[in-house]
């Protein structure tokens, strides 16, 4: 009907909300990224006072994290049929994005996204991998390099699976190939630095942890958000990224305390 706001106006006010979120992305996503470090430091303080958590509450979290990430990645694929309003969102936002983000700031998230490339996780699994054989951590050392891989080889199922167009040409001379849904950058970089969290918890020194683990915040948020402001994914593609990242990187973690548990030479 000519008069149905839900014909007309929620597309609209789709297009409206994405053009507004791109006017003010950079300080978004600062405004969120510095949330998601008090939340760290907030966590882990609560962590550090209370009683020693147990295996048991740990497995129970990650199985958490596993069944909401999952959630998640479900709700945003559904939310990718035309009548959700999504598609109109990422448009408007990518391009307030390309109309009012300095060049420069462009130039600097095109500097970063190369933190999460293919090759840097490839070249990151060879090293970490190596460096924990030489340490006798079999166990660990497969872990991490079957955590990258089986990640990059479950992203790629699903762009396939979902078969989603890029929306843009990326700024900056950059080139972008493949489907967008999900971001491959996003997911491996939430995986790769996230399990660099976990070694850094069970092998380095406890007045490492907390920066270990702030560090992997800022690079996976980092890299996501640069994806959004070279235009080479849409803002779900990159929510969509995370979610799958962070089910299997607590997946992950999840099998590798199981394995130490059952190897503890390892």
């Amino acid at each position: 009907m000519k008069g149905d706001p839900t014909h007309i106006g929620f597309p609209a006010a789709a297009t409206a909300a994405g053009a507004w979120v791109g006017l003010h992305a950079l300080a978004i996503f600062m405004a969120l990224l510095l949330l998601a470090l008090i939340a760290t430091v907030g966590i882990w303080r609560h962590v550090q006072r209370g009683p020693r958590v147990g295996q048991r509450r740990w497995r129970v979290v990650a199985l958490v994290l596993i069944g909401s990430g999952s959630a998640l990645f479900i709700l945003l694929a559904l939310l990718l049929q035309p009548a959700s309003g999504l598609t109109e969102f990422d448009l408007a936002l990518s391009a307030a994005v390309l109309a009012q983000v300095p060049a420069s700031v462009v130039r600097f998230f095109g500097w970063l996204t190369h933190a999460g490339d293919s090759a840097t996780r490839t070249v990151l699994a060879l090293g970490v991998g190596t460096a924990l054989l030489l340490a006798r951590r079999p166990v660990l050392a497969l872990g991490f390099a079957a955590g990258l891989a089986g990640n990059g080889a479950l992203t790629t199922l699903l762009k396939h699976a979902f078969g989603r167009e890029r929306p843009l040409q990326p700024s900056g001379g950059l080139t972008a190939e493949g489907y967008s849904f999900p971001s491959g950058h996003s997911a491996g970089a939430m995986v790769a630095f996230g399990l660099l969290a976990y070694l850094a918890l069970r092998l380095l020194p406890a007045r490492w942890h907390l920066a270990a683990l702030c560090a992997a915040v800022v690079m996976s948020l980092g890299i996501g958000a640069s994806r959004v402001f070279i235009r080479a994914h849409f803002p779900s593609d990159v929510l969509a990224g995370f979610a799958s990242g962070v089910a299997w990187l607590a997946l992950c973690v999840l099998l590798m305390e199981a394995a130490s548990q059952r190897w503890p030479r390892g």
